[in-house]
């Protein structure tokens, strides 16, 4: 699919092993199909989710956007690196694969089988979700604090 970014390789295995972790933590009573996410910044500091599973199921928690939600608030932007931790090593959902669009749409995706670590594939956000939804940002942008309508997004990544 893609190819592996250059991210140094341990930071890479320190993704993969939160992820993995993360999924250990998952709540998933009714479909008992564990998932775990990391996003990994540019220093190397990583934040995770994982799915919390409801009765009601359109009201579960996915891995990917609780990481996003974790890495909102803790981690540097842009981010450098998505990891998904699955049996099968499976693809974020629609829903996962648009917010991760709105944030960095470039982002590198690494999915992983958790029964088999070494069993990766690699590719990103764009490949995965390459027709995304997207609205005029120039139109709905919030004022800046100096009063001009900027954004912190510019090419379609989260820049500080």
């Amino acid at each position: 699919m893609g190819t592996q970014p250059e991210i140094p390789s341990r930071w890479i295995d320190q993704a993969v092993q939160a992820a993995l972790a993360a999924r250990a933590q998952a709540y998933a009573p009714y479909s008992r199909f564990l998932v775990g996410a990391a996003l990994l910044d540019e220093n190397g500091q990583v934040a995770v989710g994982c799915n919390l599973e409801n009765a009601s199921y359109s009201l579960t928690l996915c891995a990917e956007r609780g990481a996003v939600q974790q890495a909102w608030f803790t981690l540097q932007k842009p981010w450098r690196l998505l990891v998904v931790a699955s049996e099968g090593g499976v693809t974020p959902c629609g829903a996962c694969r648009q917010v991760l669009a709105e944030f960095a749409p470039r982002l590198p995706v690494l999915l992983v089988d958790s029964e088999q670590p070494d069993a990766r594939v690699w590719t990103s956000v764009d490949q995965l979700l390459p027709a995304r939804f997207e609205l005029s940002r120039q139109a709905s942008s919030p004022q800046s604090p100096s009063g001009d309508s900027s954004s912190n997004v510019t090419d379609g990544s989260i820049e500080p």
